[in-house]
């Protein structure tokens, strides 16, 4: 059967996840065969553009006409739209996938996980974590699940941009805490959360996360808008939300972790990085090299770099002889094909609307310490 899908959002994640449904028929030639039929959007004239662009059949300006007339239901919109059209959709049995943040308050992600379960096992509600689908993560993921770097002791994940050092870059609901949630600490924090807890959030090595100690900080109150005249003094809107964030963590098996986010940090684009550290040895992984993960063992005096393009590498068999290196864009391919064919079987999926939950709750007690200066408990 082929699977009707329809996309809320065409900018950035809607062409990101658009290239990866059109590359899926040529290098998984087992993912379950899609249709590119409605693209959602407001503005009718961008609207469809975008679908010409993107591939899509029709557009309509209203969620609410797609979510019972499609077998998946992409929702790539800002932070503040996530809960309404994503329990909708799933209220009316379509599985659903959402961007992360799950949501931009702990109580719409309490909402949207709830209609998941409701839903049951047989509706996958995806959470977009696509770092968890970078092959060099994946290998890291393995490493990890036979103990070769024994108990784990330290955890550091930090995500630094620097697009907002301008104090001139324009205002966008990015920088508002209702359309938001939060700034570096959602958009960012997210990921990195997400991704500890993928490697090392099992029993057996760190466990979940117990308590955190946060600090938020906001370097520009204010930004211009981009609607002014020519030649007009430009409005400003209030900056809402957090520029920058750091945090400890404590995990359930004593393990100790620290987190760092910035759109702030001049010199790096998108620079994702985290180290693992445990008895028997370590790792390490930028996304900035993709293709590689550095790794100590036992007695090394020294990191080994893996360039993890092999053929019996995580998906690299999809893809390019040995040695030539995937992007980022790849990710998404890998991500989407698991989702796809999840929904296909009918079949859980993850990471899900549980995990977007477990990253949020993990979020909100960041922002909780911040405003009163104390280490927080996970709820």
């Amino acid at each position: 059967m082929t699977l009707q899908v329809g996309v809320l959002g065409y900018r950035f994640m809607g062409k990101a996840h658009a290239n990866a449904m059109a590359r899926l028929p040529m290098f998984f030639p087992d993912a379950p065969e899609i249709e590119r039929r409605v693209l959602v959007g407001r503005h009718e004239g961008a609207l469809s553009d975008a679908a010409d662009r993107l591939g899509f059949e029709s557009i309509t300006t209203d969620w609410a006409d797609v979510v019972e007339d499609v077998d998946v239901f992409y929702n790539l919109g800002p932070n503040h739209v996530h809960a309404e059209p994503s329990i909708a959709a799933l209220e009316a049995g379509t599985p659903v996938f959402c961007e992360k943040p799950l949501a931009p308050t702990l109580e719409d992600a309490k909402a949207m996980a709830t209609a998941a379960h409701e839903a049951g096992t047989d509706v996958p509600a995806g959470c977009a974590f696509n770092y968890r689908f970078v092959p060099a993560i994946q290998y890291a993921k393995r490493l990890l699940e036979d103990g070769v770097l024994g108990e784990i002791h330290h955890v550091r994940a930090r995500y630094l941009q620097d697009w907002l050092v301008d104090p001139t870059a324009p205002w966008s609901w990015r920088n508002d805490e209702a359309l938001a949630g939060s700034g570096a600490l959602g958009d960012l924090g997210s990921h990195s959360v997400d991704l500890l807890r993928f490697l090392v959030g099992a029993d057996d090595l760190a466990g979940e996360i117990e308590r955190v100690s946060g600090h938020l900080r906001t370097f520009v109150e204010e930004r211009p808008t981009e609607d002014a005249a020519a030649g007009e003094e430009p409005e400003t809107r209030p900056v809402t939300v957090d520029d920058a964030y750091t945090a400890q963590l404590e995990f359930e098996n004593g393990a100790m972790g620290t987190l760092e986010g910035s759109r702030f940090a001049t010199g790096h684009k998108n620079d994702h990085s985290l180290e693992v550290h445990g008895s028997a040895g370590s790792l390490r992984f930028s996304l900035e090299r993709l293709n590689e993960l550095e790794v100590l063992r036992g007695d090394g005096r020294g990191y080994e770099t893996i360039l993890v393009t092999d053929e019996d590498d995580p998906y690299v068999d999809h893809w390019w002889p040995p040695g030539h290196v995937l992007g980022w864009e790849h990710t998404f391919v890998h991500e989407n094909y698991e989702f796809l064919s999840a929904v296909d079987r009918g079949d859980a999926y993850e990471p899900n609307f549980d995990d977007g939950l477990a990253a949020q709750r993990v979020l909100d007690a960041i922002e909780e310490s911040d405003d009163s200066g104390e280490w927080v408990a996970i709820e």
